[in-house]
C-alpha cells in the first residue's frame, strides 16, 4: 500500500484527494515549520534568531529580519534604489518573466531581491546590502546590479565600510547577459571601494553560489561564513561529481570544508556575527575604543580576531 492509496477513501477520486493535502502557501502561512526532530512552531524558531536548538541549522532569513537581528530592531535605514525597465528581453518560459517578478514583489514586499541599508555597529556607520532568496532565488539581474551599485557609491560618499550578506544561486537567465554583466558591475564597483580605502566585508549566508560566489562574494577583503552548515560553491556538488568521476570528500562545499581550503577566514554563527564584525571593524579602522576593555571579558577572541584582520 502506497501514500495515495492511505489517504484516498472508498469512492473518494485521487485528483480530489490530494488537492486537500497542504499546498505551499498553506505551509508558508503555518504557524509551524520543519527541522532535525519534526515539526516546530515558528514563534520558538524566531525567539532563537531563527535558529533550531537542537541541529543549530541556520534557516534561511529576509533582510528585513536579518537587519533586525544585527542592528537591532528598525534600528537602520532602508533606501530605495533604482529599478530598471523590468524584462528587457521579453522573457517568456512556462510563465513570463513580468509575472514572476510580480509574484515575488508580492511575496517580499520587496521591488528587486536585494536590500540596502546604513546602521551602525560599535558606533561605526556601515552601508550593507542583504538578498532575499524568497525573490526567485536572490538571483542576480540588473534590479539587483544597480542595488549594489548604489550602495558602494553610498558607502565611498560617506566613507563608510561595506557589508554584504551574500545569498543566492548566481545569475538570472531571464536576463542573460544583461545578468551576466553584473558578474564585472559590482567587481568593477568593488575597485573602487577598495581604491578609497574603504573595508568590505563578506558574510556568506546559505547558500551562496554560482555567479555569486564568482563575484563580489569572493573579493571580501575578510570573508565570514554564518554557521558551519552555509553551503558556498560555484557549480553543483553532483555536477563536480559527475565531472571528475570521484566520490567528494565529506562536507564538500559546506562552509567548515570551505574554510580549509583557505575561501573563509572566520565563521560564526548568527547571534555571534554583529559583535565579531563590530570587533573586526573596529580594528581595521583602528578604532580601538570601540573595542571593550572589561577585565573581566577574555582578550582571546579580540585576539583571534586581530589575526584574521592582518
Amino acid at each position: 500500500m502506497n501514500w495515495i492509496t492511505k489517504i484516498i477513501k472508498a469512492g473518494e477520486k485521487i485528483k480530489s484527494a490530494i488537492h486537500k493535502r497542504a499546498t505551499k502557501e498553506d505551509i508558508a502561512n503555518s504557524d509551524w515549520t520543519s527541522c532535525c526532530k519534526g515539526p516546530i512552531l515558528k514563534k520558538d524558531l524566531e525567539e532563537n534568531l531563527w535558529v533550531c536548538p537542537d541541529c543549530n541549522k541556520h534557516h534561511r532569513i529576509t533582510p528585513k529580519q536579518r537587519f533586525d537581528i544585527f542592528f537591532g530592531k528598525n534600528n537602520y535605514e532602508i533606501f530605495q534604489t533604482p529599478i530598471p525597465k523590468d524584462d528587457p528581453l521579453n522573457w517568456t518560459d512556462t510563465k513570463s518573466y513580468k509575472d514572476r517578478l510580480k509574484s515575488a514583489r508580492k511575496k517580499t514586499n520587496m521591488k528587486c531581491g536585494m536590500m540596502v541599508v546604513s546602521g551602525s555597529i560599535n558606533n561605526i556607520k556601515i552601508t550593507a546590502v542583504a538578498s532575499d532568496f524568497n525573490f526567485l532565488g536572490a538571483s542576480m539581474a540588473a534590479a539587483e546590479g544597480e542595488a549594489f551599485l548604489y550602495a558602494v557609491q553610498y558607502a565611498i560618499e560617506n566613507k563608510t565600510p561595506f557589508l554584504c550578506f551574500s545569498s543566492g544561486g548566481g545569475m538570472r537567465m531571464m536576463e542573460s547577459l544583461i545578468s551576466l554583466s553584473q558578474m564585472t558591475r559590482t567587481t568593477l564597483a568593488i575597485n573602487d571601494l577598495k581604491d578609497n580605502n574603504l573595508p568590505y566585508l563578506v558574510c556568506l549566508t546559505d547558500p551562496t553560489a554560482g555567479g555569486i560566489t564568482a563575484s563580489y562574494a569572493m573579493l571580501g577583503d575578510i570573508h565570514i561564513a554564518e554557521s558551519n552548515h552555509a553551503l558556498i560553491a560555484f557549480a553543483g556538488a553532483r555536477v563536480i561529481q559527475g565531472t571528475v568521476k570521484e566520490e567528494l570528500p565529506e562536507g564538500f562545499q559546506k562552509s567548515s570544508y570551505v574554510q580549509k581550503t583557505g575561501f573563509v577566514d572566520l565563521i560564526a554563527d548568527r547571534k555571534e556575527l554583529s559583535e565579531k564584525i563590530g570587533i573586526l571593524l573596529s580594528i581595521l579602522l583602528k578604532k580601538n575604543s570601540a573595542i571593550s576593555t572589561d577585565e573581566n571579558e577574555t582578550t582571546e577572541n579580540t585576539q583571534s580576531l586581530s589575526k584574521i584582520a592582518s
